[in-house]
């Protein structure tokens, strides 16, 4: 049983106790080939974070195309963040679309793993 602590320290919160239990079946090979690719798709909040905050030069949404939401990126540049209303609250969410897109991605990554042993 691996520990997610030991594959992926970078990991807190809400994701770490998402990944654990997604990888507390997988043997030692499976669990350390999930982290290799997990690693390389997962966005990290602080990013998304910075993004976002790069909306109110003028550049609103591209925080939404990095998480693969191309309907909203366009909408938010179409729209200066709707306004700016959307990338305050995208501001203040950062963390939950982050994980969102992260669980996504984790789910993919698992499958992926289980259907290659």
């Amino acid at each position: 049983m691996a520990n997610v602590m030991d594959l992926m320290p970078e990991l807190m919160g809400d994701e770490q106790l998402f990944v654990s239990g997604l990888i507390k079946e997988m043997d030692e090979r499976s669990a350390q080939q999930f982290a290799n690719v997990y690693r390389t798709r997962r966005k990290d909040p602080q990013t998304i974070l910075l993004l976002t905050l790069v909306g109110f030069l003028g550049f609103a949404g591209i925080q939404r195309f990095i998480l693969d939401q191309i309907g909203m990126g366009i909408l938010y540049l179409l729209t200066g963040g709707l306004c700016l209303i959307g990338t305050i609250i995208d501001l203040v969410n950062y963390r939950r679309l982050a994980f969102d897109y992260n669980r996504i991605q984790a789910h993919q990554v698992a499958s992926m793993v289980k259907n290659s042993i």
